[in-house]
């Protein structure tokens, strides 16, 4: 029993060595239903999707305050709910910069990328790159960040859900959490194929929804039983954890010098990372109007910053409520904590609906990651470089659908082998490999006239590689405890995020290819797509019905 303030709390409702929370009879029950009731929403919405636009881009039919929900629940995603808040309750302050970054970042979506990459493009990141620039490499080039960006992404989606099923059902063995992320991938690969975008964004705006509701519910629980003072949650973290470097700065990014370069890589990526992930920028298709996507920006950032707000208070809540010991020895590991909190708080009732909008979340990410993917590989690949532009849109978007169980397929196995990772540590390194390989060239081809094909492919190309290959030779693969191949120790890069390095090394190499380049590229399209994305004359409009 711990008493905080006025309220006292009955602590031992699991011991460390349990393996479940809850009844796995109520949690399949609300996961079933939920999982029943999108399939339903995701069938109506599929009956309009008659063209490669409804597909894609759900006809550009939603407004921007729809866009502006189902963009926050396509960015809070297993990371934000799950890895942030297990984040905070095991290392406190420096938990909560992930929220920090993650946040700030919209401001650099809202203020370069958002309206002037509305104007430009059609369904893809690569449409805007090719505009002014030669259509084969680069969007080549585009596809493949974009496909390596998604597969990042899906790795931490995946894993998520291995550790918040074998939490609620009690599978502890690998081969149990194998089968949950099978299935996992299975009804992500039925959302994509049968509701396209339109079916997808309707699942994200309940999931936003529902997740901020939860949310929110969780975090006003939470300061009640600490009588509304932040400062009453902070003791009791700090009693409960037995550390008072909980609340300060340093805990897991102030050890040594390296840390603290670790922390600069993460805080990079993950501020320039956002603006540069495909699946949030296939969403600023789905309105009419520029002005809209300025809107849907808006909308997102208050939404999300409430959100990270919550966050704050849940992971410093589950610290003081649960402990670090036991959230560490649940199946789910530092994912489980805010589960855990829930269990704390409301019991069985309570923990099935925040589990299944956990679940949820992870649903509504991974088929967004897919149709982006499936588009990338469709739009810019196979009906652009491959048949040139002669393709009808049945065609393309039949390729779209074949990819999408590819991809599917893929994400499977990765989930599969990235099980037990922090899936906002897993986020983190998909945000420096879309800043490292997407933002130089996004930027460049907004802003600088001068910007050339080769400058792209050397930026694109140069960012992605160098930010593989320094997370394949980082603690993260091996020479690690935590590392995803245990017993292997072939690291020999430092830091756990390659974006202090990868990121400005593919701004440098955008540059140089530019400047070194004998070939200009026709002033007349780059007029045309300054006008275009400053003004919106000759931009996609909404398809009607």
């Amino acid at each position: 029993m711990i008493s905080i303030g006025s309220a006292v709390l009955r602590v031992p409702l699991q011991t460390a060595e349990a393996t479940s929370v809850g009844s796995p009879v109520l949690n399949i029950s609300i996961f079933g239903a939920f999982v029943a009731i999108t399939l339903v929403i995701v069938l109506r919405a599929s009956r309009n999707n008659k063209t490669a636009a409804d597909y894609y881009a759900a006809g550009r039919s939603f407004t921007g305050g729809q866009n502006g929900t189902a963009i926050a629940g396509d960015y809070l995603s297993a990371a934000s709910f799950l890895g942030i808040v297990g984040a905070i309750a095991i290392n406190g302050y420096d938990g909560f910069l992930y929220s920090i970054g993650f946040l700030v970042a919209w401001l650099v979506a809202l203020l370069l990328v958002a309206e002037l990459l509305r104007n430009t493009g059609k369904f893809t990141m690569a449409d805007v790159l090719s505009f002014r620039l030669k259509q084969r490499p680069v969007r080549i080039a585009a596809a493949i960040t974009t496909l390596a960006v998604c597969f990042f992404y899906l790795l931490a989606q995946m894993a998520g859900a291995g550790g918040l099923v074998s939490l609620l059902l009690g599978i502890n063995d690998r081969l149990g959490q194998s089968l949950v992320i099978t299935v996992v991938g299975v009804l992500m690969i039925v959302y994509v194929l049968i509701g396209g975008m339109k079916g997808t964004t309707w699942v994200q705006i309940i999931k936003a929804c529902l997740l901020i509701v939860g949310a929110f519910v969780m975090t006003i629980w939470v300061l009640v039983l600490h009588d509304f003072n932040l400062s009453t949650l902070l003791g009791a973290a700090i009693e409960t954890s037995g550390n008072a470097a909980i609340t300060s700065p340093g805990l897991q990014y102030g050890v040594s010098g390296t840390t603290r370069l670790d922390f600069l890589s993460l805080a990079l990526a993950l501020v320039l990372g956002t603006a540069a992930l495909p699946h949030v920028l296939m969403r600023f298709y789905t309105v009419p109007t520029a002005k809209e996507a300025r809107r849907s920006v808006v909308w997102a950032i208050w939404l999300i910053g409430a959100f990270y707000l919550f966050t704050l208070v849940l992971g410093y809540g589950a610290s003081a409520l649960i402990g670090a010991d036991r959230i560490k020895a649940a199946p789910g590991g530092v994912n489980s904590a805010a589960p855990l909190l829930a269990y704390e708080l409301g019991g069985s009732v309570l923990l099935g609906l925040i589990s299944a909008v956990a679940f949820a979340t992870i649903l509504a990410v991974v088929a967004g990651l897919t149709i982006t993917a499936a588009a990338s590989f469709a739009h810019d690949i196979y009906a652009s470089v491959i048949r040139k532009g002669k393709v009808d849109p049945d065609g393309e978007v039949k390729v779209a659908r074949r990819t999408v169980v590819v991809i599917g397929l893929l994400s499977i196995a990765g989930g599969i082998g990235a099980q037990g990772q922090n899936v906002a540590f897993l986020v983190a390194l998909a945000f420096a490999v879309a800043a490292s390989a997407n933002l130089p060239t996004i930027l460049y081809s907004l802003f600088w006239k001068k910007f050339n094909t080769q400058g792209a492919v050397w930026s694109m190309y140069g960012g992605l590689g160098s930010a593989i290959l320094l997370i394949a030779l980082s603690p993260v693969v091996s020479g690690g405890e935590k590392s995803m191949i245990t017993g292997a120790d072939f690291s020999v890069f430092p830091l756990s995020n390659p974006g202090i390095v990868s990121i400005p090394l593919a701004f440098f190499l955008g540059w140089l290819g530019t400047v070194l380049s004998r070939t200009a590229e026709d002033p007349m399209k780059q007029a045309e797509m300054e006008v275009r994305s400053l003004t919106g004359v000759g931009a996609e409009k909404a398809t009607d019905h």
